[in-house]
This record gives C-alpha cells, sequence and structure tokens, in this order.
C-alpha cells in the first residue's frame, strides 16, 4: 500500500502578496533554473487558472519525467499543484500567500506526497525531512529571484 508523506514549510517575502502571487503563478520554462535545479520544464496553459507543467530531468543516471496540474485561486492567493505522473503521482502540494503588512508577504505550503510503497515510521519522518529541505531550498532560491526581480521595479515607483 502506498505510503502518505506529509510536510509544511513557510517562506517570507519582501513584496506584497498580490505581487507574490503573480509572480510566483507566471510559469515559464525558466522556473526550474531559478530553484537552482537542473532540467527542463513544458508549461502548457489549458484555461485561464489552470496550467500543466511537464519537468523532465536526470535521476541515477536516467531521465525522469512529472507532469502537474496546477489549479490558480486568485482570489485566494492560493493554488493547488497535483502530480499526473512522475515517481510522486497523485501527490498534490497546496500553495497559499498571506499579506504581512503592505509590502511583505508569506507563503504558506503543504506538502502531501504519495510514496509507492510502504515505509516504516522511521523511513516516513527521515523522508518527510528530506522533502521539507529540498523544496524549502527551492522556494528560498524562489524568494531571492522574485526579490531581485521585483524590488527594484518597487525602488523606483516610490
Amino acid at each position: 500500500m502506498p505510503t502518505s508523506i506529509n510536510y509544511r514549510i513557510t517562506q517570507r517575502f519582501r513584496v506584497s502578496a498580490d505581487r507574490a502571487y503573480k509572480w510566483a503563478t507566471d510559469y515559464d520554462p525558466a522556473d526550474l533554473e531559478l530553484m537552482h535545479e537542473s532540467g527542463s520544464r513544458k508549461v502548457e496553459q489549458l484555461s485561464e487558472d489552470t496550467f500543466l507543467l511537464t519537468d523532465t530531468y536526470q535521476s541515477n543516471h536516467e531521465e525522469v519525467s512529472k507532469t502537474k496540474l496546477v489549479k490558480l485561486q486568485p482570489r485566494d492567493l492560493s493554488w493547488t499543484n497535483t502530480h499526473l505522473s512522475g515517481p510522486a503521482k497523485y501527490s498534490q502540494f497546496l500553495y497559499k500567500i498571506t499579506s504581512e503588512g503592505k509590502n511583505n508577504s508569506r507563503l504558506d505550503f503543504v506538502g502531501l506526497q504519495l510514496e509507492p510503497s510502504e515505509m516504516t515510521k522511521k523511513e516516513v519522518a527521515e523522508l518527510a525531512r528530506r522533502v521539507r529541505k529540498e523544496d524549502s531550498g527551492a522556494w528560498k532560491h524562489l524568494a531571492t529571484a522574485m526579490e531581485k526581480e521585483l524590488l527594484p521595479q518597487l525602488k523606483s515607483k516610490k
């Protein structure tokens, strides 16, 4: 039976919630590079608020591909990312950006990763720590890229 791995991360941004949301959900083939990950991303917009992302990368000397369905909820500054294929098939990731003042915000991320095999409690805890660290690192890189792009624009408008 598959095993569920549940974890959370928070990432703060020095930009408003609206700007952070727009930046984070403006999908682009160069996104993986911003996260300091190697591979390629194909972005297909299915509707105004729904995207299909296909990420391809090397893992243990073989090509791995993940297809993800992303549904935006602009009114709530939130979105879901559901893996349709790949190593974590049927996993779902929830994102919500919350305002922390005029020029600050935070991302609350909930990972619901489904592993294809049974695992011990110790293995679940170790994997949860590892994927939390990986996702947290990716969002730290994204926060740096976001602020590098948006903060100069904010300063020039004052």
